[in-house]
């Protein structure tokens, strides 16, 4: 699911790098070699790229999952501009040496949000291109074909449907016109479709009716095979949690949790809590004073929660509600627009300001900075008896931010539980330092329009 961003990416960092030499060009009336203009002003160049790249991601450019039109990118070029430019002046009064004037700045700005423009709309156009994209079988006519084929149809992500392959003892829940003619079989009705991919999506593989021998041919034959849950893994981001078994999870890639990732996860956390500690303390101070003008009760909010390996631990947050919010109800999830909330708890919950605290439950190695979020007592021995694999979740630390809290809404009920649980156990799957890494960037954007909170 990384492969059309990064295409989109490194589009634009030719962009910036086109942009620099015409702007260099018009400053000195020549145009520079590139590896000369990389060699003299490697900082300069590094920094305009880095900065352009960044205030686009803000702005979704890179999201492929939202489908944006093209006159949804021409309106977000001004504010890719402006940010642009902005962020690059403060940068450029901090540190001077890696100043460009104001004008080749604009006039390389001008040029870079052009470009990327052209850019993302040919990439855009491409997706529908039918030569471009792949083409995918998907076997199956049951509903986890039919849940495989509309998602294919339904998402950004390069691939065309062309059509159900029916197996033996499978009920039909899609178009019947979808369904290939039958009469073929699996290979050369996969050949005559110019088919890429075959996406294995029958219900129930126990009643005898996967085609073995056939998938082998198509294997042999050079056709990509692959299962419904991996499949639905590349595109979502999640996993496919109600087609799933535990030997799925043994013999399925990911998983690889290597000493060095786990010693630079536990170094970051360590340095990065104790920094953000001593940077936040005299914002903690005022959003402390401001507690305690507004409304009765303790500064601090504490309250156990389930970590690592299911072993419960003290977690920290500013109180954002009454001081006797749960007195009569007891534990229960937080609502919209929740009546429980302070005035002052309302802000701190939207900026995120409310999770400051638990640096030190970091710091204390309780958390980390990211991993799935770390949920109460109570909420998880419901949630254990009612969800598979939910105890699955507590093999990592749980996070101040995880990839369930960058691609889903507050949860507030058990379907939601069962939805955030697929994204914590795609992040348990797939660990990487480039995962941690996009978790981040996407965390940035979700406290910038403070989406999620309640």
């Amino acid at each position: 699911m990384l492969i059309p961003p990064l295409i989109l990416i490194s589009g634009d960092i030719l962009n910036a790098l086109v942009a620099l030499l015409l702007a260099f060009s018009m400053r000195f009336g020549v145009l520079p070699r590139l590896e000369d203009q990389l060699m003299a002003d490697s900082g300069r160049v590094i920094t305009f790229i880095l900065v352009v790249l960044f205030v686009s991601f803000l702005m979704d450019i890179y999201n492929t999952d939202k489908n944006l039109k093209n006159r949804e990118n021409l309106s977000r070029l001004p504010l890719i501009f402006a940010g642009s430019f902005f962020m690059l002046s403060a940068l450029y009064y901090m540190i001077p040496f890696l100043q460009i004037g104001r004008g080749l700045l604009a006039f390389s700005l001008g040029v870079f949000v052009a470009l990327q423009f052209l850019w993302h709309l040919i990439y855009n156009n491409g997706n529908y291109f039918k030569g471009l994209s792949h083409r995918v079988l998907v076997l199956g006519t049951g509903p986890l074909a039919g849940e495989i084929g509309g998602l294919i149809k339904d998402t950004n992500h390069n691939h065309i449907l062309t059509g159900y392959f029916s197996c033996p003892y499978e009920s039909v829940n899609v178009s019947s016109d979808e369904v290939l003619a039958a009469g073929e079989g699996l290979l050369e009705t996969a050949e005559r479709e110019k088919t890429q991919k075959i996406v294995v999506s029958i219900s129930d593989r126990r009643s005898g009716g996967l085609p073995l021998k056939e998938l082998l041919d198509c294997k042999f034959s050079g056709i990509e095979v692959i299962d419904a849950p991996s499949f639905y893994e590349q595109l979502t981001g999640k996993i496919l949690l109600e087609n799933i078994t535990a030997g799925w999870f043994v013999f399925s890639g990911g998983f690889k949790h290597t000493l060095f990732l786990r010693f630079i996860k536990k170094a970051t956390d360590k340095i990065l809590a104790v920094m953000g500690l001593i940077i936040t303390l005299p914002l903690m101070l005022l959003i402390a004073m401001l507690i305690k003008v507004s409304s009765p009760g303790p500064v601090f909010f504490r309250q156990v929660r389930v970590g690592k390996r299911e072993k419960p631990f003290v977690l920290y947050k500013f109180r954002t509600m009454r001081a006797d919010a749960e007195a009569i109800t007891g534990a229960v999830w937080a609502r919209q627009d929740d009546p429980r909330v302070t005035a002052v708890g309302s802000f701190l919950r939207k900026s995120r300001l409310d999770e400051i605290p638990q640096l030190y439950n970091v710091l204390k190695g309780d958390m980390s900075f990211i991993g799935p979020r770390p949920e109460r007592p109570e909420f998880v021995e419901k949630l254990k008896q009612i969800i598979p694999f939910y105890s699955e979740r507590h093999f990592v630390k749980p996070g101040l931010t995880g990839w369930a809290q960058v691609k889903y809404a507050y949860g507030a009920s058990v379907e939601d539980a069962i939805e955030k649980l697929k994204y914590d156990l795609y992040y348990i799957k797939n660990l990487s330092l480039t995962l941690e890494i996009q978790i981040i960037l996407e965390t940035i954007k979700v406290v910038i329009y403070g989406r999620g909170s309640r």
